[in-house]
């Protein structure tokens, strides 16, 4: 019988961890052993990222090396945002280095980077918080299967 690999339309699951360059950490699901699950091309990764998964098989383990625009892209000058100070709660007054989930019309819940603070101004970032950095992704693959679709 064939190994499976992972395909197109492999449903997969694994464990990952996620490196800046410096060797700090960045994400993973080892952390609390909670394997991630995902269908390739759902979305839930960008292509890059999928594309190093293929071919895969289980039980294997790979490092890879991706520069910011095969991760999470550059940062993008568009995305970073002034606030009006009274715009945040006094029971959590914006300090630099604070993440902040802010709610979308629609009521999608996007995060924000508190980049600076400046009188009544609030410079807030919305880019992801690693748009810019190369990212070291060390993946296992624990089961494949196909898409039941």
């Amino acid at each position: 019988m064939n190994e499976p690999m992972v395909t197109a339309d492999s449903e997969v699951v694994l464990h990952f961890d996620l490196k800046l360059e410096d060797g700090s950490a960045a994400d993973s699901t080892r952390v609390h052993n909670k394997p991630a699950k995902l269908r390739i091309g759902d979305g839930s990764l960008t292509a890059n990222f999928e594309a190093c998964l293929m071919g895969m098989k289980v039980g294997e383990r790979k490092a890879f090396t991706l520069a910011p625009e095969d991760a999470f892209g550059q940062p993008n000058p568009d995305n970073i945002h002034h606030m009006d100070r009274t715009k945040f709660g006094a029971d959590t007054p914006p300090t630099p280095g604070m993440i902040i989930a802010f709610t979308q019309p629609g009521g999608v819940e996007i995060p924000g980077i508190i980049r600076e603070v400046a009188g009544d101004s609030v410079t807030v970032d919305f880019n992801h918080p690693l748009a810019g950095q190369t990212v070291i992704f060390d993946v296992e693959i624990i089961q494949i299967a196909k898409s039941e679709d």
